[in-house]
């Protein structure tokens, strides 16, 4: 019987960005209604859903190989897990989130200190009491169940600890956040027997070479024109390249053909640039995965 890695996909808000960065790398994952364990284009490979909570607990305990989960999940499950790459992606934004503590806007409390002996609800239960614990400060943590905004509104606590990437949901809701507890992205997670297995091992690496290629590739494009020879040297002063630019000899030999690889925010300044230095036939693509 041939060998099988064993994949945690996140199952909730991290869903959808994780199949479609899957796919950007190679691998197609088909969801199927009510399915826990949807369909993948490798035959070395069982792909299972989970949530994001549970993940690095799955890993730890070896139902699952590797997975993907948030670093806020694997320090309040405590698990023992080889953490084995970070990938910053979300599905908002590509930038960390933040978990922070906040209370209501018209409330009287200014800083951590002032919440001594007051109640705290959140979901991530053990990493708010060891950041209270680590400033000295007595409070009651009670596990939130969701729609945690609202309970500080309610009056049901008087402060939460609750993730945000843009705090347009904790303004939304009249709250005020007072500390940042921690920040937190997707990491890729891998058990630890799993890890210390050769084929395993060398299976997961891959994964996470092509999921970072493909991430990596989401910030940049690829821009390919035709430019006078004599105006190369200039031009190499103004163009930023992943290693060097890619240049060609044209049948008109005053002519080259020029190719590299930007980051995206650069274009719209470098493009007038080269036209100015002759630049013609000048075509913008996207990239899939930069390796």
């Amino acid at each position: 019987m041939s060998q099988k890695l064993k994949l945690g996909v996140p199952k909730g808000s991290l869903q959808d960005a994780t199949i479609k960065l899957f796919a950007k790398s190679g691998w197609k994952i088909g969801l199927h209604h009510r399915n826990y364990f949807p369909d993948i284009n490798d035959d070395d490979i069982t792909c299972s859903m989970c949530r994001a909570q549970e993940m690095s607990a799955y890993v730890a305990n070896g139902t699952l190989d590797v997975g993907l989960t948030g670093k806020d999940w694997i320090l309040e499950n405590e698990s023992d897990v080889v953490e084995v790459s970070s990938l910053v992606y979300s599905k908002v934004s590509n930038r960390p989130a933040r978990w922070i503590l906040a209370v209501a806007g018209d409330s009287p409390y200014k800083k951590p200190e002032d919440l001594a002996g007051k109640k705290i609800s959140t979901e991530l239960v053990n990493v708010t009491r060891r950041y209270f614990e680590s400033l000295n400060i007595p409070v009651e943590v009670d596990f939130s169940w969701g729609a945690t905004e609202a309970k500080v509104v309610e009056g049901l606590c008087d402060a939460i600890v609750e993730v945000t990437e843009t705090g347009t949901t904790i303004k939304a809701h009249g709250l005020r956040i007072i500390d940042e507890v921690m920040q937190t992205n997707t990491r890729l997670i891998a058990n630890k027997e799993a890890w210390n297995d050769p084929w395993r091992r060398k299976k997961i690496e891959n994964i996470n070479m092509l999921l970072q290629g493909a991430l990596k590739a989401e910030k940049m494009v690829g821009l390919k024109m035709n430019m006078p020879k004599d105006n190369l040297d200039e031009a190499m002063k103004i163009l930023p390249s992943l290693n060097s630019p890619t240049v060609a000899e044209l049948s008109d030999n005053k002519w080259i053909s020029v190719e590299i690889m930007v980051e995206e925010v650069v274009v719209r300044d470098l493009i007038p640039k080269l036209t100015e230095l002759g630049a013609e036939g000048i075509i913008e693509y996207p990239l899939n995965k930069v390796i």
